[in-house]
C-alpha cells in the first residue's frame, strides 16, 4: 500500500457506512473529532486494536482513549463515582477524557496497556458520533498520526503521516479545538486540553473542588519511566516535528520558520489578535507547515499559560523535547 492507496471520503452516509464496514472487518479508519483526527478501531477486539498500534508505531505501554456514544455506554466500560458523573454531566459530549476503573472484559486489554483503568470520553463531533452509531461498538481512537509526531487537524495531515498504513480517511474539514482532550483522573488533570482546570474544578471558598491539581505525576520527567504512564499524552517527547523547535522565540533566528502570536508576527501567526482559543485551533496546522518548510528549524513565540494556554504550552514543551 502506498499513500495514493488511501481513500479520502467526504463526510456523509456513504463514508460512514464504508468506515463501519472496515471496522467490522477488524480494520481501522481515520475520522475527525472535535479535537484532532483519530484512528478508530473496535475497542473490544485485540486484533483490531493491535492494528492501531501497528499503523502508528505506538509503544504498547501507552494506553488508548475509548470513545463511546453516551454516558450509558461509558458506564458499561468503566466504573463511575459521583465526581466522574458530575464531570460527565457538565462536559459530555465534549473534549474531556476520564480515567476510571475499567470493567472486566469490557475492552481489549491492549487498550488499557494492562492497567486496571481505562481512559474514556463521549465525543461531540458528528462524524465520530455517526461512526459509533453505525458500528455499535466502543471505539479506541488515538490521534491519526505516526506515534510521537505532530497531531493531525486536517485529513491531509493524516494522509501525509500514515501514508501506506491505513486504507480510509473520512474528511470533514479542519477540527475545531485543534488540541487533544483534557484528561482527568479523580480531581487531577493528567493532560491539559481544551477544557481548562478552572472550569473543571472551580475554586469556591476552599470546598472539595479547591483540592484539584494538575499533573499527578511530574510528566516532564517521565522519560523512560513507563510505569508512571496511566493516560495518553504523558511521554516527555510527543507531538514533535522532525526539526528542532525553540520556544519563547520573540524574534526568529536566520534559519528558523517563525510562528508568531499576537503582537509578535512571524512567517505564520497562531492568532493576530492574541486569541488563545484561536491559537489552540491553529497550533498543529502551523507546526505541520513549519515542518514542511525549507528552513531547518522552528521558533514559536511565547504563549500565555492562562486557560487553554496551559494545554498549548504542554504540547509545545513536549514537541521541543529531545531525548
Amino acid at each position: 500500500m502506498t499513500a495514493t492507496d488511501i481513500r479520502v471520503l467526504p463526510y456523509g452516509d456513504a463514508a460512514i457506512a464504508e468506515a463501519a464496514r472496515v471496522i467490522a472487518a477488524g480494520g481501522c479508519v481515520a475520522v475527525p473529532t472535535e479535537t484532532v483526527y483519530g484512528l478508530a478501531a473496535d475497542a473490544t477486539s485485540a486484533a483490531a486494536v493491535a492494528g492501531i498500534f501497528a499503523a502508528k508505531g505506538r509503544p504498547s505501554f501507552n494506553p488508548l482513549i475509548v470513545h463511546v456514544a453516551d454516558l450509558a455506554a461509558a458506564e458499561r466500560v468503566a466504573v463511575f463515582d459521583d465526581d466522574a458523573r458530575d464531570l460527565a454531566a457538565r462536559f459530555w459530549p465534549g473534549p474531556l477524557t476520564l480515567v476510571l476503573p475499567v470493567r472486566e472484559g469490557a475492552v481489549a486489554s491492549l487498550v488499557t496497556a494492562g492497567l486496571d483503568s481505562v481512559a474514556i470520553r463521549v465525543p461531540r463531533h458528528r462524524a465520530m458520533q455517526a461512526l459509533l452509531a453505525a458500528t455499535g461498538r466502543p471505539l479506541a481512537a488515538p490521534s491519526a498520526n505516526a506515534s510521537g509526531t505532530i497531531s493531525p487537524t486536517l485529513a491531509a495531515h493524516v494522509v501525509a503521516s500514515l501514508g501506506g498504513r491505513i486504507a480510509l480517511v473520512i474528511d470533514d474539514g479542519a477540527t475545531k479545538a485543534g488540541l487533544e482532550s483534557t484528561i482527568v483522573r479523580g480531581r487531577t488533570v493528567l493532560r491539559p486540553g481544551p477544557i481548562a482546570e478552572t472550569s473543571l474544578f472551580p475554586r469556591n471558598g476552599g470546598g472539595p473542588e479547591s483540592q484539584a491539581h494538575t499533573s499527578e505525576t511530574p510528566t516532564s520527567h517521565l522519560g523512560g519511566n513507563t510505569s508512571a504512564i496511566v493516560a495518553p499524552g504523558q511521554l516527555a517527547s510527543h507531538y514533535a516535528p522532525r526539526k528542532p523547535l525553540r520556544l519563547n522565540a520573540t524574534t526568529a533566528s536566520a534559519d528558523e520558520y517563525h510562528i508568531g502570536f499576537g503582537a509578535i508576527q512571524g512567517d505564520a501567526t497562531l492568532s493576530d489578535s492574541g486569541d488563545i482559543v484561536e491559537a489552540a485551533a491553529n497550533l498543529f496546522a502551523a507546526l505541520h507547515v513549519a515542518d514542511a518548510s525549507d528552513r531547518p528549524a522552528i521558533g514559536v513565540a511565547p504563549i500565555p499559560s492562562d486557560g487553554i494556554g496551559a494545554a498549548i504550552n504542554d504540547r509545545l514543551t513536549r514537541a521541543a523535547h529531545r531525548d
